[in-house]
C-alpha cells in the first residue's frame, strides 16, 4: 500500500473516541457492568489488592545509579524491577479510576504516577540503549517499553477523557510527540521495522495505535501508519504457514498480543479497509496457543520461553470471536493481574473489555499436531489414567531467542513435568552476547540431546536437523530426525534420532538412536534433563519421579551397553533464582564406529 491510498484511508476514518472501546461508546455501562459480572470478578479483586499494596508506598524512584548498574555490571533486574512497579502503579490506578468513578482518590493518584512516568528520563530500560547514550538524543531511541509505554499513556488519554486534568492531557501528547511519534519519523528506520519476531509487533504495533489514538494530522498519520504496516508484514513473515511461533508460546501472547491490538483499532477507525484479521494466516497463528499446550498450564516450552503459561482471557476471547477454529482456553489458566512482571497496559485493559462469560472448556482436549515449519510435534493424550503430555523438535540453532535443542523432547504426567526444558534463564548482557551458550537453559547441555566426543550442538543456522518423518495419529506420534547435522564433530557421519509417543492407557516414548561415525569416538552421552534427581532402581531401570506418590516415567535401558549417571545442576531462572535441575547421563560403555541406542520412558 502506498502513501496515497493510505492518506485517502486515514481522511475518511471515524474519530479516536470510545466508541474504539466500547459498544455504542457507551463507557459508563460498560463498566458498571464489568463490576457485576462474574467473569471479571477475579481480576477486579486482584487490582484492588494491589491498590492496597502500593497504599502508602511512594512512587519508585529511578536513580542514576540504578540507571547505570546494567553499564557496569551487565545486571537489568535491579533497574527494571523499580521501572515495572511505576507501570503497575499505571496500570492499577488507571483500572481503578474506570472501574470505580466515583473515587477521586483514584483518579489524583493516577495523575502523580502518570506525571512522573512523563517525567522519565527515557521510558527505554538500560539494556535496549546503546553503551554510552548522549543525553542530546536520548528521546531518539525506542525499544519495547518506549512503545509501549506510549501506547499506554495515549490509550489512558483517551480512556478517562476530560476526568484528566488539561495539563496531564497535553502532556502526555507533548512527550508522545517528543519520545515517539518524531523520532519515529525522523530518526529511521530502526533496526526492529524490518524484524520478523516480536520486536516489530510490538514496537510498530504501539506506535501504530498510539497515532491512531493521537496524532490528528492526516498526513503524519499516514506516514506513521505506513511504516507501521510494512513492519506488521515482516513480523508475519517471521511465522511459516503452520502458525507457530519459535520464540514460545510466551513471545506468541506477546508479540501477536500487540499486533491484535494495533489490528483491531486499525480495523475499528478505518471502518474495515485496513484489516490484518482477512488473512488466513493470522488465523493459524492464532490458533496457536491451543496447539502449545501439552498438561494443564505445562507448555511445549522450547526457546526463551517458561515451563507454565497462564492466558490473556481477553486476546483469547478476542481471537475466539475473529478467528475460526480458535478455542476459548480453560478458565482455570488465566493470567491474573500481578503475573506479567512487565506491568504492561494493553492485555490488561482488554482482560477487561474483551472477556466475554461463558463458552470455555474446563480443560483443553487431548489432541496431537505437526507443525511442519517449526519442526514441533506437540501431544496433549488423555486417558482414564489421566492427561499426559509429549512435544520434540527439529529446526535449527539460530532461531529467534534460540537454544541449541534439535531433537530436544518434553514429557508430562498428570500436571507435572518429568523430562524437562529448562526454558529461559535471567537475561543479562551475557545471556544475549558472546556467552549465551555457556548458560544450561540455552546451550545443548542442558537439553535432552546427546554429548558427542565431549562437544555440544553448535550454534548458528548451518547446525539444523533434518525431518525424516513426521506424523500426529490417534494411536501414535512420531517423530524422526537426522542430528548429525547439528554437531561440529568431523567424525560424526550420521545421528538418527527417532522418537515414538504410543498413546495408550499409560503412554510410552519410544527413543531409538541410530548412529555411524567415522573410527570410533571416544565418548557419548546421551542425557536426558528432568527436575528432581532420578533414581536407580535395578540394572536397565531408573525412575524420574514425579512429586507426588505413583506418579513418575520409568526408564529403560539395556545395562551391558550403557551405564547410568546422576548429576545435580544450578542455573538461575528468568527472575535471578537460582534453580537446581538434574542430568540423567548414560555413558556409552564401548563406542564403536556404528551403534544402536535403545530407551523407553513408560509412565507410571
Amino acid at each position: 500500500m502506498n502513501k496515497q491510498e493510505l492518506t485517502d484511508i486515514v481522511a475518511g476514518m471515524k474519530p479516536a473516541d470510545l466508541s474504539l472501546y466500547y459498544p455504542q461508546g457507551d463507557a459508563g455501562a460498560f463498566w458498571t457492568g464489568a463490576m457485576s459480572s462474574a467473569a471479571l470478578q477475579a481480576d477486579i479483586e486482584e487490582i484492588r489488592a494491589e491498590a492496597r499494596r502500593l497504599d502508602g508506598q511512594p512512587i519508585p524512584v529511578l536513580t542514576y545509579s540504578t540507571f547505570t548498574l546494567y553499564a557496569r555490571t551487565g545486571s537489568r533486574l535491579e533497574y527494571e524491577r523499580l521501572y515495572f512497579d511505576r507501570r503497575r502503579r499505571l496500570n492499577t490506578y488507571a483500572l481503578l479510576s474506570l472501574l470505580e468513578p466515583e473515587r477521586a482518590d483514584w483518579l489524583e493518584k493516577l495523575g502523580d504516577i502518570v506525571w512522573a512516568v512523563c517525567d522519565e528520563y527515557t521510558w527505554c530500560v538500560p539494556a535496549h540503549l546503546p553503551a554510552a547514550p548522549e543525553a542530546s538524543g536520548i528521546h531518539r531511541h525506542i525499544d519495547l517499553f518506549s512503545a509501549e509505554t506510549g501506547f499506554a499513556l495515549s490509550e489512558i488519554r483517551v480512556l478517562l477523557g476530560d476526568r484528566l486534568a488539561p495539563l496531564l492531557k497535553d502532556r502526555i501528547r507533548y512527550e508522545l510527540q517528543k519520545r515517539i511519534f518524531q523520532p519515529f519519523l525522523a530518526h529511521g528506520p530502526y533496526f526492529w521495522e524490518t524484524s520478523t519476531h516480536n520486536w516489530a509487533a510490538v514496537c510498530s504495533g504501539s506506535v501504530g495505535a498510539a497515532a491512531l489514538l493521537l496524532v490528528e494530522d492526516n498526513s503524519m498519520l499516514a506516514d506513521i501508519l505506513l511504516k507501521t504496516e510494512r513492519s506488521m508484514d515482516y513480523y508475519l513473515q517471521g511465522f511459516g504457514n503452520d502458525g507457530a511461533c519459535q520464540e514460545g508460546l510466551g513471545y506468541w501472547n506477546y508479540g501477536f498480543g500487540y499486533f491484535t491490538y494495533y489490528s483491531d483499532l486499525l480495523r475499528a477507525r478505518s471502518g474495515g479497509r485496513l484489516d490484518w484479521f482477512r488473512q488466513d494466516k493470522v488465523a493459524r497463528i492464532a490458533r496457536f496457543q491451543q496447539q502449545c499446550f501439552i498438561d494443564g498450564s505445562y507448555v511445549a516450552n522450547f526457546s526463551d520461553s517458561q515451563p507454565q503459561v497462564r492466558v490473556h482471557m481477553g486476546l483469547s476471547h478476542y481471537l475466539a470471536e475473529t478467528c475460526e477454529g480458535v478455542l476459548r482456553p480453560p478458565s482455570a489458566l488465566r493470567a491474573p493481574f500481578t503475573e506479567d512482571h512487565c506491568s504492561r497496559f494493553a492485555p490488561a485493559l482488554r482482560n477487561l473489555l474483551w472477556v466475554r462469560a461463558g463458552g470455555e472448556q474446563e480443560a483443553w482436549e487431548a489432541g496431537s499436531c505437526y507443525l511442519p515449519d517449526a519442526a514441533w510435534l506437540v501431544s496433549r493424550h488423555v486417558s482414564v489414567a489421566g492427561a499426559f503430555g509429549f512435544a520434540a523438535k527439529g529446526g535449527h540453532n539460530d532461531e529467534p531467542h534460540n537454544h541449541n535443542d534439535l531433537g530436544q523432547f518434553i514429557l508430562s504426567s498428570r500436571g507435572e513435568i518429568l523430562a524437562a526444558d529448562l526454558g529461559c534463564g535471567e537475561y543479562t548482557a551475557e545471556y544475549f552476547g558472546a556467552g549465551r551458550y555457556g548458560y544450561d537453559c540455552n546451550g545443548s547441555q542442558g537439553h535432552s540431546v546427546p554429548i558427542i566426543d565431549g562437544q555440544y550442538q553448535g550454534a548458528g543456522r548451518e547446525f539444523r536437523a533434518e525431518v525424516l518423518h513426521a506424523s500426529a495419529g490417534e494411536e501414535r506420534d512420531e517423530l524422526t530426525l537426522e542430528l548429525a547435522g547439528a554437531y561440529p564433530v568431523s567424525g560424526l557421519k550420521s545421528l538418527v534420532r527417532s522418537l515414538v509417543w504410543h498413546k495408550e492407557e499409560r503412554p510410552r516414548l519410544e527413543l531409538t538412536e541410530t548412529y555411524q561415525y567415522n573410527g570410533a569416538p571416544a565418548s557419548w552421552t546421551e542425557r536426558f534433563v528432568t527436575w528432581r534427581r532420578p533414581e536407580l532402581l535395578q540394572p536397565g531401570s531408573v525412575l524420574l519421579p514425579g512429586s507426588i506418590a505413583g506418579n513418575g516415567v520409568q526408564v529403560a535401558y539395556d545395562p551391558q551397553l550403557v551405564q547410568p549417571e546422576i548429576n545435580a545442576h544450578v542455573y538461575k531462572d528468568h527472575y535471578g533464582r537460582d534453580t537446581q535441575w538434574h542430568s540423567l547421563d548414560f555413558q556409552l560403555l564401548r563406542p564403536e564406529a556404528e551403534g544402536v541406542l535403545r530407551f523407553t520412558f513408560q509412565f507410571l
